[in-house]
This record gives structure tokens, sequence and C-alpha cells, in this order.
């Protein structure tokens, strides 16, 4: 740690020296920020936008814009400044990013002599070794005198900063000044490592007929980099990125807090919706932080249990042995005013509870949603009915032509609730089809999808029977 606050001292007094190469050196920090904004999208990119109050003398010089994220787009960088924006430019401009630490600075002295200062307790001293750093692999070894010594006790003490490594991620700009008094520099740049998502709680109330949404933006930070008292806008949408082949927990989680007032105000921004945070916040690096989005009380939803055929399955012999089908539970739900909700809906996760009969709440499924705008549904698959049963028996198959198919299916439900349920049977087509025959009414949905809507009482069994011919 010693040699880490000496190495640190050593490079501030170097900067403040104030030339470099004849020219003019400053540096900026975050202690010069008079504003930054946040503005987060879906797709791990992060958009920053600084102003800084940042004195220059006139003519060229070199500037230092330090305290930028680790994982910032140097390609990105656009520098302006607001109160004199013909008077500044920027003619050159280098990223340095090889970061001191104590492995490195040992790398720059290997074959070189430093100094080992140990404290010997025995004799309440302090001992100094001039030791030659012979590796610095898997652990130093030192020649000391005439002999090598794998490792050494006490704290290495180098002669000098080596060059090329810096304390921070810093833009070296170099710039021309035709104006004496200080700048506004208004500084954007795009930033990898920081996203943010959306998770919904729906608690279904006894009968499943109305639910109470609330919404939480989950923002993560990994940029390498803290934004304070930042105003922060996030972008919900599919923004087009070129790829690249790149690859890239430890956070802190802020307190949930309820607010009486919507939080974020969400409005239309050219084909995507951007969401405004209505007061400012601090996002710390390596930090997960949740604030609140949404809120409603008692919009309707309706539940549904399903079983859904597959499209393959009418042009070939069906196998005994995958009788058994899934009855799937959703619940879906519109996103209008007219049902309490109607703000566009960002991409997330959204977790279902309910109260069991001892008035605990107990989780019952999630799924995943798209994007969803206002007026829009808003479907859920919930998980599996343990009660409710179905079994596919295909009872004919017949191929008439290499394209044209004949099958007739039977399908049997068992409800062993103490209550009746319905069950929609989810039947894809394929080809130019035609149900020859069938037991139950059934409604096309579209083009090539058909739906039987069954009522299976308490305890009881019901058997859907249909014949269909099928052909490209």
């Amino acid at each position: 740690m010693k040699v880490k606050y000496a190495v640190c001292a050593i490079l501030i007094s170097f900067i403040l020296a104030g030339t470099l190469y004849g020219r003019a050196l400053f540096e900026s920090g975050v202690i010069d920020q008079k504003a930054v904004s946040v503005t987060v999208y879906n797709n791990n990119l992060g958009l920053i936008k600084e102003i800084r109050n940042i004195e220059l003398t006139s003519g060229q010089g070199e500037l230092r814009f330090m305290d930028v994220p680790s994982h910032i787009m140097p390609e990105t960088v656009r520098v302006v400044s607001l109160n004199h924006s013909k008077s500044f430019s920027i003619l050159e401009q280098n990223y340095e990013y090889d970061l001191m630490d104590a492995g490195k600075l040992l790398d720059k002295y290997v074959g070189k002599e430093i100094k080992i200062v140990d404290f010997n307790k025995f004799k309440d001293r302090k001992e100094v070794v001039a030791a030659t750093l012979l590796s610095n692999h898997k652990g130093q070894t030192y020649r000391i005198g005439e002999e090598i010594y794998l490792g050494h006790p006490g704290y290495k003490v180098l002669p000098e900063l080596p060059e090329n490594l810096v304390a921070k991620p810093t833009l070296a700009w170099l710039y021309e000044n035709r104006e004496n008094n200080a700048h506004q520099l208004e500084v954007t740049y795009l930033t990898r490592n920081i996203s943010w998502r959306a998770d919904y709680v729906m608690v279904l109330n006894k009968n499943d007929t109305t639910g109470d949404l609330s919404g939480w933006v989950t923002l993560d930070n990994k940029s390498g980099a803290a934004y304070r008292d930042a105003t922060l806008k996030l972008v919900a949408g599919e923004v087009n990125r070129v790829q690249e082949m790149r690859s890239q927990r430890v956070y802190a989680m802020e307190a949930m807090k309820s607010a009486a007032a919507p939080q974020f105000e969400e409005k239309g921004f050219f084909e995507y919706h951007i969401y405004n945070l209505q007061r400012n916040t601090t996002i710390k690096d390596k930090q997960i932080k949740q604030v609140r989005l949404l809120e409603a009380d008692r919009a309707g939803v309706k539940k549904e249990l399903r079983v859904a055929g597959q499209r393959h399955y009418y042009s070939r012999k069906y196998h005994a042995d995958r009788s058994k089908q899934p009855v799937n539970v959703y619940i879906s739900f519109e996103n209008s005013e007219k049902n309490r909700l109607g703000m566009p809906l960002p991409a997330g996760i959204m977790r279902l509870y309910k109260e069991d009969k001892d008035k605990s709440i107990q989780f019952i499924g999630e799924d995943r949603i798209s994007h969803t705008p206002k007026d829009e549904e808003v479907l859920l698959k919930v998980g599996e009915s343990f009660d409710v049963t179905a079994n596919r028996v295909q009872t004919d198959y017949r191929k008439i032509t290499s394209t044209l198919h004949e099958s007739e299916w039977e399908l049997i439900l068992k409800n062993h609730k103490d209550h009746d349920v319905s069950v929609a049977l989810i039947e894809p087509l394929q080809g130019n089809w035609r149900i020859i025959s069938h037991s139950h009414p059934y409604t096309k949905t579209n083009a090539f999808t058909i739906r039987f809507d069954v009522a299976v009482p308490k305890d009881g069994k019901v058997k859907v029977k249909y014949r269909v011919k099928t052909g490209i």
C-alpha cells in the first residue's frame, strides 16, 4: 500500500509541474464537473454528457481529462466549448488506459535495482536492502549480493515512476485555444458496461381476476466510473449497433423505496421510448440500483389453461409414448388506460405472486415480456397445471400422397379440481387443411390455427375428437 501511495504522489507532482515537451499542461478531474447526465440503453450501452469549467492558457497545450469510465469508447468522444465555441478545438486525442498497479510497476523494473525496506522486530529498526529484480512472473525473484532470493519480505521502493503508466483512465488532448477566460466544456461519449432492465411484480387476487402491478428499473453500472447527482434517462427499444468481437459481480444494492408520485416521465423518442427520472440520482460504480417505474392497482387479468399442438403432428404417425401433454397456465391483461395501465412497458421479467389460504404471499411463476406499447395485450406463461391433465392420441393416420395426409385425433382432458374449468386446445395446422369431422365446436384464429374451448367439469373427463386433411 505504501508503494501505491508513493507512486500516486509522484504522478500528481509530475502532472502539476505544468509543462510537457514545451507545451502548457493542464489536468481536469471530477472536481471541475458542474453537471452530468446519463442516458442508458437496453443493450449494455450508456451515453454520458459532462459539463466542466476549465481554465486554459491561450495557444496550444495538453489537457488531461481524467475520471472517465474505464470502459469508455474513445472513438465516440465529442468536445464543445459552450461559451467560446469558436476559440477552442481539439487537434489530437490519446486515450491512456495502461493503469498502474503493483504488478505493472514491478514489471517495468525487471533487470533493475530497487530497494526493499523491512522492519526487524528483534532489533526494533528498519533494514534497507538493495536488490536486483530478476523476474516478476508468479512472484518476485531477486539477486541480493551473490545470492538468489525467491521472494523477500518488506516494502518494495522504486526510485522513480516508470513511463507510460497512469493512475486512472485519461483522455489526453492536444488543443488549440484562443480565449483567456475559462471554458465550459461539454464532453459527450459512449461507454460500455452500463445497462438497465425492467422488473415487474404482479400480485393476483383470490379469484385471479385482478392484479396489483408494480414495475422497477434495475440499473447495473460496471462502466468503471461513478456519476454523482446525475440526470438519468432510460431508452427502451432496439437501437442498432455494429457488432464487434469483444469479451469483457460484486455490487451494492440500493434499497427500494416507495414514492407517492411516478418517478419517471415517459415520452416517445424517434422510434423508441425514453423514460426521464424526475430527480437527480447518484450512480456508483459496481452498483445495482433499483428505482420504481410504475404502480397500478386492481388491473383486470384473465387466467387461461391451454394445451398446444404442433404442425408436424399431421404429416406422420404420432408416437403413443408422447401422448401426455402439459396443460399450461397463462395470465393475460390489456396494457390500457381503461385497465388502469397504459404506459408503454419496457422489456423485462414479470414475476407473479398470490396469497395462499394462510394469507401468505407465494411465488407462482414468471415470464419475460417484450417491449409492449399501450393498448396491447401482455401474455404470461405462469407454469403448468397440477390437477388438469391432457392426453393426445392419434386414432387414425392415412398418407394419401407424398404431400397429402389425413389423420384423426382424440384429446382426453381430465379435471381433478373441486370446481369446473375451461381448457383451450390450440391446434396449429399446416398447408391447405380441412376439418372433416369434429365432436366439439371450434374457431379459426388465423389461417393455420384452430381453437377448441372445452368446459371440463370437476372430477370429470372430456374427449375431444376431430379428423383433418392437410396438404401442401
